[in-house]
């Protein structure tokens, strides 16, 4: 089920793989329909985000993925002191894609980035968004820079 959620995005390697070009510049993904992942080419990062999405599928969703993002938050506060505050449902202060990704710096494994993932992606399935390129924009711009974020502390 997560992995269709993937398969053959139009959306997915601009999303995603564009703002870590600079590391791996072949951002572009070309789907295989025999082995139904993205085919693994130099300077790609695909076998990356294969594996990613097979692990992401193996994840059972938590109960509430903003708990996991807003541990990030507060590592974002803990560890380089940045003036965010929570505001209702929301964190202000600074871009909410900079303080996952900095947060992400104390997440062992990843654990809370995997976390908030499957939990969007989830979400989306549940609202009848069965796939990458059908998620409502603002909640695939979140969920495309917590796999980007994921990619780039792997790197």
């Amino acid at each position: 089920m997560i992995k269709r959620f993937f398969h053959n995005s139009q959306d997915l390697d601009w999303m995603v793989l564009r703002p870590l070009s600079h590391i791996k510049p072949n951002l572009e993904l070309t789907w295989d329909n025999t082995s139904n992942l993205y085919l693994i080419e130099k300077g790609s990062y695909a076998d990356q985000l294969n594996h990613l999405i097979n692990e992401i599928a193996k994840k059972n969703p938590p109960e509430r993925y903003h708990d996991n993002e807003n541990i990030l938050a507060e590592n974002t506060i803990e560890a380089i002191h940045w003036q965010i505050i929570k505001k209702g449902n929301r964190w202000i202060g600074k871009d909410y894609s900079s303080i996952l990704e900095q947060g992400g710096f104390n997440d062992i494994q990843e654990q809370n980035l995997i976390s908030a993932a499957v939990g969007r992606i989830h979400a989306a399935m549940n609202l009848g968004q069965r796939h990458f390129d059908e998620m409502e924009e603002s909640h695939k711009k979140i969920l495309a820079s917590v796999l980007t974020i994921i990619l780039y502390h792997r790197t």
